[in-house]
């Protein structure tokens, strides 16, 4: 199979969808690879690392997506990437579609075969290949939650871990999965008051077990909710739902009590977001106000990373990428489950229910495509 690496072209993102070593794995294993010139500059992989590597370099997205069999990206494919798709591709990226009709309906008008890393399964019930991101964006969403909190980052001029004779700022993350877990460890490694919201009493429990008296777990319900954001300095939202559009858990009229300068992280905000003023920003121009709270919602987080998490990226989705290679996506599906879930549109239908849901539109049994 040929499979082809396009240069990302949402703003700031700087990630790439292999790296040599992958396209090495994939040589290897009988694959043929073509990437655009420049695809990995953003991660120091130049055109020369891919040829050693095995790979064919061609100058444009255009001869990427007219020739290859399978598309290899990391974000979600833009208007112009969209339209070179054509029947029967393959398509494997980021997809996040609930909280994005023109992109779901721009992919099933394509007719290509559209997998999402973001809706992958495992045994355990977890997402592996959504996990490392996860992982780099709770991370993440400290720093740059602190950094926003610095009154040149029109915060309230708080620092986060505090000094001597002063209190450390006061940090709320609502959810306990992956991207929660991580960062409260940033924020309680900073000296931060930690305080995490979480619904499931088994996360809750785990949570409380491994962080002890350094983070306080607390089941969360709005009234909580609604009394710890009002004295929060930072408030960080890591809730999921697999494939669907996040919840809106904080109101406008809560936002309305907070403190002056207060920070918002909207990790959430690829699945449409968790607060009711948050709006898709960039590395560009990362944050705005309302009502006085300073709001960071950046859509590619990761992507400020990009060596980290292309990395890290890899090591989750080159295995599922042989595997369709070498067997073709419908046996490769039928062999495994697990990645039949990531199936989000294919040849023309809809086959993902939580986003036909978020959007109102018609979805088939992924099991009927195969």
């Amino acid at each position: 199979m040929l499979i082809g690496v396009p240069k990302e072209i949402k703003n700031n993102e700087f990630r790439v969808g292999l790296t040599p070593e992958s396209v090495a794995e994939l040589i290897a294993a009988g694959q043929d690879v073509l990437i655009e010139t420049a695809a990995g500059a953003g991660i120091g992989a130049s055109d020369a690392d891919y040829k050693a590597a095995g790979a064919a370099i061609v100058q444009t997205a255009a001869e990427v997506f007219a020739q290859a069999d399978m598309i290899i990206k990391v974000k979600e494919p833009q208007a112009a990437e969209r339209a070179m798709l054509r029947p029967g591709q393959i398509l494997y990226t980021y997809l996040h579609l609930a909280p994005d009709r023109a992109q779901t309906e721009d992919l099933i008008k394509s007719g290509a075969v559209c997998i999402a890393y973001e809706t992958v399964t495992d045994d355990d019930g977890g997402l592996p290949l959504l996990t490392p991101m996860s992982q780099v964006a709770g991370r993440l969403s400290v720093q740059v939650g602190a950094t926003a909190l610095q009154k040149t980052g029109g915060g309230r001029g708080v620092l986060v871990g505090g000094v001597p004779g002063t209190a450390p700022a006061k940090v709320v993350i609502i959810g306990g999965g992956d991207v929660g877990f991580n960062a409260a460890q940033m924020a309680v490694g900073l000296h931060a008051d930690v305080t995490i919201l979480e619904r499931s009493n088994t996360v809750m429990e785990k949570l409380s077990n491994y962080f002890g008296v350094r983070a306080k777990i607390i089941r969360s319900t709005p009234a909580v909710l609604a009394d710890l954001i009002k004295t929060a300095d930072l408030v960080i939202g890591a809730v999921l739902i697999p494939g669907a559009a996040a919840p809106k858990l904080v109101t406008r009229e809560m936002i309305k009590t907070m403190q002056e300068g207060a920070v918002l992280v909207d990790v959430a905000i690829d699945q449409g977001g968790c607060f009711e003023t948050s709006k898709p920003t960039t590395h560009a121009d990362p944050t705005y106000i309302v009502d006085g709270v300073v709001h960071y919602c950046v859509a590619n987080m990761p992507g400020a990373v990009s060596r980290t998490s292309t990395y890290a990226l890899n090591a989750a989705t080159v295995g599922y990428a042989k595997n369709i290679a070498r067997k073709g996506w419908r046996q490769a599906m039928a062999d495994d489950p697990h990645l039949l879930n990531g199936l989000n549109v294919c040849e023309g239908k809809l086959t993902y229910a939580a986003v036909g849901e978020a959007l109102g539109m018609d979805t088939v049994d992924p099991k009927s495509c195969l």
